[in-house]
């Protein structure tokens, strides 16, 4: 096989020492965050088994808040609105804007009482910041103040309401799911949630959100431990900075004279299975399409909520259908092109194709294909009530990123499952070549090739903890969010960054644009960092969702660690760029140029405007749930990871046409280029223009404000600049389909081959 030759074999001590580190720093970081599920089931917010007033009428139970999460989930209403300011930012904020609601029916019913002093609006103001903070959620019988106990119960009302009638001014479609007496244990559910925010742990001064979100009406402020982790952070992140700069000069940037292993520098025949890829790189660009379109449609509804140019969608679409399939598509096709990548890959690595591959690669497709379609419809009936008993199974689970219904989650593990195994005995297709690279495994022999098929076992094993539990919904919101994190933050952080700092790094040692002593190194460095950062820098995200106070510290110390491999992709980019520039005969020039955007956008989409900004502990109080965080998340995830999972789909096109065909590029590097365009006009003329001023809206008025359509209503004019942005991209995304498509011919049926022949010129050029 072609990992077998003589330079495979050489012994670099310095990678020897990363990567035993890189054991130590897997083992440590993971043995912390499973010690911190038995902190956070202890520390999560309690449920009184009974809310009573003062003599002893029945408010709520704890039966009644948690069938409520049950139907909160089963309406899919965090993909309208968010709760402790994870979800959509769509519509308001559950948890601020019925805090605030709470604080204002109370100051009402106490103004309503007799004997106040002559100051009567501080003491107005005083009891009812009393009554909220005082309420005791470890008792077992919660006795609550009859001022606070008649707004809980007439917010009750006002939800149940609002839950099942349509309200088209604010693109609210009502929860065709929820019945009189589900919509009344939803809004249980939701005031209790509210009270987390403001009802304090006992003995302290902060509440079980640690005093967020920021509402100075109810006493909401920032705690000292936020000041002091903020700053201490800081300080951290820049001493690591020159750390690791020192580190990558002293062992990673000496003149790289080791034996190449050029992998890639010959095209061979394409295997069996190799040819059965192309129908993979088709759906990317079908589901690509699709976010694209739904996107557009969810952008529109912000800037005319009662129609789509004058058609009324609302109740055949409602927006948190189309969110939940607009942030579902982007993890297919990004899914679907690393998966396509390396199981076409693979079998050029080991120079062999394993028996029976090709059979397995059409399996997995079609499996994958009535998984994801499935799910869609299945996602869809559900929130359109259609499945009422099953939804659990069939239907939307109602958690951002992670809506499938069971049935699908566990098909679609199933899948990744396959992908795994499929890449293992593609890269060792004989038992013997299995043998030795298990036996490689225990000696500590790891190579690239190791460490590319261990990343997609850590992507497939990963996801089963959005599974937790079974076979069940989780009582408890902070429990059900903190497991949700696992699988997104863990994925896009440690999971996605392992897989792409591996087949980024095998790619340009397969090339031959460094050698693997060089590669190996790199690879080390930069996973020891994202293992340090990816896992407990998750959370950040847990800062505010009523998890333990530790996050706060734990979070933003390690998060900011997520900057540091961003840097040194940053960094690599430049060099091979350099050396891509000075060859004129490589070959792979279109893919690298998505594979350099891609360590661009990681850094400045993850890096700049998510790590090295919004995780400090007093950014992200303020500015949780606002615009600035969509900024991240689209520069991120598709910056960093898409722009990748087309490099590399670009990459397997090009060796497709090997030298039979004729490659052009103009195509893909317009689209590349309009995808940069799109992103930039999404930054000037939406992201920033709409996140600055509701920035400010919420240090000065509270985030229930900053939500709230009257905020919404201001920003009109930038709402519709999202338009340029996204005819620009989506021009971007039509050229490189066609792209597709032209490339695809050689593996495409002999009909479509002969209607849109291939040219038999080659043509190569440079970056």
């Amino acid at each position: 096989m072609a990992m077998e030759v003589s330079a495979t074999n050489l012994v670099d001590p310095v990678s020897n020492v990363l990567k035993w580190v890189l054991l130590a720093v897997a083992v440590v970081t993971f043995s912390v965050l499973a010690w911190t599920i038995g902190v956070t089931y202890k520390e999560a917010p309690p449920f009184p088994d009974r809310f009573v007033t003062t003599d002893g009428a029945m408010l709520m139970t704890a039966a009644d808040i948690q069938a409520g999460k049950a139907g909160f989930q089963k309406a899919d209403l965090m993909d309208y609105g968010s709760l402790y300011g994870m979800g959509s930012y769509f519509g308001p904020d559950y948890t601020a804007e019925y805090l605030v609601r709470l604080g204002q029916l109370t100051e009402d019913n106490i103004n309503k009482m007799p004997a106040l002093t002559t100051d009567r609006q501080t003491t107005v103001r005083s009891i009812m910041q009393g009554q909220l903070q005082g309420v005791d959620l470890t008792k077992r019988v919660a006795v609550i103040p009859n001022a606070l106990a008649a707004s809980m119960k007439t917010l009750q009302g006002e939800i149940a309401e609002k839950l099942q009638h349509d309200d088209f001014a604010k693109g609210w479609t009502q929860a065709y799911s929820l019945d009189k007496e589900s919509a009344r244990q939803t809004a249980d559910f939701l005031i209790y949630s509210s009270l987390t925010t403001v009802a304090r742990r006992p003995g302290t001064t902060t509440s079980w959100t640690q005093n967020w979100p920021f509402e100075p009406s109810v006493g909401n402020t920032p705690t000292t431990s936020t000041f002091h982790w903020t700053w201490i952070s800081f300080c951290f992140t820049f001493f690591a900075f020159g750390l690791i700069i020192w580190i990558y000069e002293l062992y990673l940037n000496d003149p790289d004279d080791a034996p190449m292993d050029p992998v890639f520098a010959n095209f061979r025949p394409l295997t069996p299975s190799q040819r059965k890829i192309g129908k993979y790189f088709l759906v990317v660009a079908g589901v690509f399409l699709l976010q694209i379109l739904v996107g557009s449609i969810m952008a529109h509804y912000y800037s005319e909520r009662t129609d789509f140019y004058g058609i009324k969608i609302d109740s055949i679409l409602p927006f948190n259908f189309l969110r939940d399939v607009h942030i579902q598509t982007p993890l297919v096709w990004i899914g679907l092109s690393w998966i396509g990548a390396a199981l076409f890959l693979a079998p050029a690595i080991s120079g062999r194709e394993a028996v029976g591959q090709g059979f397995l690669v059409d399996l997995l497709f079609w499996v994958t294909l009535f998984v994801v379609l499935g799910a869609l419809a299945g996602n869809y009936l559900g929130i359109m009530g259609y499945i009422r008993e099953g939804w659990f199974w069939f239907g939307n689970q109602g958690m951002s990123y992670i809506q499938l219904g069971r049935f699908w989650q566990i098909g679609f593990f199933v899948g990744l499952a396959l992908w795994s195994a499929l890449v293992l005995r593609a890269l060792w297709p004989t038992f013997a070549g299995l043998k030795s690279a298990t036996r490689q495994f225990w000696t500590g022999a790891i190579k690239l090739e190791h460490l590319l098929w261990a990343s997609t076992v850590n992507i497939a094993v990963l996801y089963v903890f959005g599974m937790v539990p079974l076979t069940g919904i989780e009582k408890s919101f902070t429990i059900s969010d903190f497991w949700r994190w696992w699988v997104v933050h863990l994925w896009v952080e440690q999971s996605f960054e392992f897989f792409a700092a591996a087949i980024t790094a095998y790619l340009l040692m397969a090339v031959g644009l460094v050698s693997r002593k060089l590669a190996e190194r790199s690879v080390y460095l930069e996973i020891i960092l994202i293992f340090l950062g990816g896992v407990l820098g998750t959370g950040h995200h847990l800062y505010w969702a009523g998890e333990p106070g530790m996050w706060v510290p734990l979070g933003s110390m390690f998060s900011f660690i997520e900057v540091l491999p961003l840097v040194l992709l940053v960094i690599e980019a430049i060099k091979h760029h350099r050396l891509i520039r000075n060859d004129p005969k490589f070959k792979y020039g279109l893919a690298y140029l998505y594979v350099v955007g891609a360590a661009f956008w990681n850094f400045l989409g993850a890096g700049v405007f998510g790590g090295g900004t919004l995780n400090a502990p007093l950014v992200n109080y303020y500015e949780h749930g606002t615009f600035l965080t969509l900024n991240h998340a689209h520069t991120a995830l598709f910056g960093a990871f898409g722009l990748l999972g087309l490099g590399l789909v670009y990459f397997c096109l090009r060796y497709v046409a090997g030298d039979r065909y004729a490659f052009g590029e103009k195509l893909g590097r317009s689209a590349f280029w309009l995808y940069n365009g799109g992103l930039v006009l999404w930054i000037l003329f939406n992201f920033f223009p709409i996140g600055w001023p509701q920035l400010d809206a919420v240090f000065e008025h509270g985030l229930a404000y900053a939500r709230s359509q009257e905020f919404y209503d201001t920003t009109r004019f930038w709402q519709w600049m999202r338009f340029p942005g996204d005819v620009v991209f989506a021009l971007g995304a039509l050229l490189m389909a066609w792209d597709f498509l032209l490339k695809l011919r050689p593996l495409l049926p002999s009909v479509l081959e002969r209607t849109f022949p291939a040219k038999l010129v080659p043509e190569q050029s440079a970056i």
